[in-house]
């Protein structure tokens, strides 16, 4: 029996084919099953690829995901090691080299070291001075430009990542090669016309609309592979797309809510790429992401005045006026507002600008901390030029201070225009601020409308991204606030819900054993152990 499609103008065939009276896919589900229970976590090898991680390297969400998925991953037993480029702020005085890769005809050279996270997670950094060691960030300079050789830096980090993927490193091969992001997807490329038998892939979306997209020029300057550049691989209107390399390759596709997984098939929020993720929604999930509940616990916190609990919220008010009094602001009993965010439009900064003089006349505060496009935090020093007494614009990233909006704001903001996942709405739940966001993406998944009531709701929701949506909202929270028995219920409720990564992390374990029970990598000489022993 055979059916057939069409995608973007390409016409595939699909074929079904039954054994006398019982159908194939039933045999093989039957197959699948007994080799998955063959599988268990302890025998998985992960190589999770990424582009930043906490603490070494952070622009956003996904360094947190790449320091704490891996850790969870590792706690149910799978052997997961973490790649990522040696960036000048990674701490690699310790590291052992571990692996050397020669110069190429484009590519310089690059040595493999193994260090461990913080959190004892074992890395693999892929030295390269001449491609990493830079001020200023991992993508962009200290003037906000995007670095003119992020094709070849992050080109170079997939060919260890592919080289790695198919037996060529040690012995330690991986079952499966986690990739995350456009800076990562041309590594399931090279993985999908290498001659070597190769691991399984997975391509995970942290945000559709980057995609890392060039001149076909590149594939010569970064040796992509030139089998990829066609309409059903790489090829986006006529540019190397990174982002669809991995999409169009990869065994499996993940992204960090189910509403957005639902939401990039849509061209609404597809940004180019909806046809072929909804061609390929048989293997695309969407899985929640969970937060490091050991760096994000009121009741532990190093970095707040007083540590508190659901059952002890009189500590919430004393890490209130700390954060008034650094601030700068009035140690009043008003709403407290916090916004913790890049400063782009995707964010719906935009809108908390417009409103913010009414946040004042409220009368509330605000405290907004942030960097990102330029006009964006010019209006927020403006605001605060203009209402000391009311708005504080912190323009820079401190670690610290963030902890102390979350553990010290009564409300926090996050009315962005598409949001993957987020994750400071599930940090604001914990501290037991109450998050005020746009129902979109992993911000619908994660926070439950009061709608006038308590019960089991832990924010406010609006659908609207309009300035007098989100007003609405802020007073639907205030008119809540002013009843102290309603409010804390509220604060209760958001403090009671899990946002560890167990259960994501298990769903991630089933996905990577169903692809290995489908793929054994190749092994190499037991000799060869000798040379990854620091890693185990």
């Amino acid at each position: 029996m055979e059916d057939q499609a069409k995608y973007g103008g390409l016409h595939v065939r699909i074929t079904r084919s039954g054994v006398g009276s019982t159908p194939a896919w039933t045999l093989n589900w039957a197959r699948f099953l007994r080799q998955s229970l063959a599988m268990s976590a302890k025998n998985l090898r992960i190589l999770f690829v990424t582009s930043e991680c906490t603490p070494w390297s952070k622009t956003g969400g996904l360094a947190d995901v790449s320091a704490s998925l891996p850790a969870a991953l590792r706690a149910l037993g799978a052997d997961v090691r973490i790649l990522m480029p040696a960036y000048s702020g990674v701490p690699t005085q310790a590291a052992e080299s571990v692996g050397h890769w020669p110069a190429t005809a484009h590519m310089p050279a690059a040595r493999l070291l193994a260090a461990r996270l913080p959190n004892g997670t074992p890395a693999l950094l892929v030295d390269c001075p001449m491609l990493y060691e830079r001020r200023g960030g991992p993508y962009q300079s200290d003037a906000n430009e995007d670095w003119a050789d992020n094709a070849v830096r992050f080109a170079q980090l997939c060919r260890v990542a592919a080289d790695i993927g198919r037996g060529g490193w040690t012995s330690w091969q991986p079952h499966v090669v986690h990739c995350n992001d456009w800076q990562t997807g041309p590594a399931v490329a090279m993985l999908q016309f290498a001659s070597q038998e190769r691991p399984a892939t997975v391509m995970t979306v942290h945000n559709l609309a980057f995609q890392g997209l060039y001149p076909p020029e590149v594939i010569g300057e970064a040796e992509l592979p030139t089998q990829s550049y066609r309409m059903e691989g790489a090829e986006f209107h006529g540019r190397y797309s990174f982002l669809k390399a991995g999409l169009a390759y990869a065994d499996a596709i993940t992204t960090v809510s189910p509403t957005y997984a639902r939401e990039i098939q849509t061209e609404a929020q597809g940004m180019g790429l909806h046809g072929l993720l909804a061609y390929r929604r048989e293997v695309l999930e969407g899985i929640l992401n969970g937060i490091d509940t050991a760096e994000w616990d009121p009741s532990a916190d190093p970095h707040i005045t007083r540590r508190y609990d659901s059952a002890s919220l009189e500590g919430k008010r004393a890490n209130k006026r700390a954060l008034q009094v650094r601030l700068g602001l009035p140690e009043e009993d008003c709403p407290l507002f916090g916004l913790i965010s890049r400063l782009t439009g995707q964010k719906g900064v935009d809108l908390v600008a417009a409103i913010a003089p009414a946040l004042a006349s409220l009368p509330a505060q605000l405290v907004v901390l942030g960097r990102g496009d330029p006009e964006h935090e010019e209006a927020f020093k403006r605001l605060a030029r203009e209402y000391p007494f009311a708005i504080s614009a912190n323009i820079g990233f401190d670690e610290a201070l963030a902890h102390q909006v979350e553990a010290g704001a009564d409300v926090f903001l996050m009315p962005s225009r598409f949001e993957p996942c987020g994750m400071n709405q599930m940090y604001s739940q914990r501290y037991g601020t109450v998050p005020i966001v746009r129902a979109t993406g992993g911000l619908a998944d994660s926070v439950t409308d009061c709608g006038g009531a308590t019960g089991d709701a832990t924010g406010f929701v609006f659908d609207d991204a309009t300035e007098a949506a989100l007003m609405e909202a802020v007073r639907r929270a205030v008119e809540v606030f002013a009843d102290p028995a309603r409010w804390r219920a509220l604060q209760q409720a958001g403090m009671g819900r899990d946002f560890s990564w167990g259960a994501s992390a298990s769903r991630y374990l089933d996905i990577y054993r169903r692809l290995a029970a489908e793929r054994k990598p190749r092994r190499k000489a037991p000799a060869q152990a000798s040379k990854d022993r620091s890693l185990t």
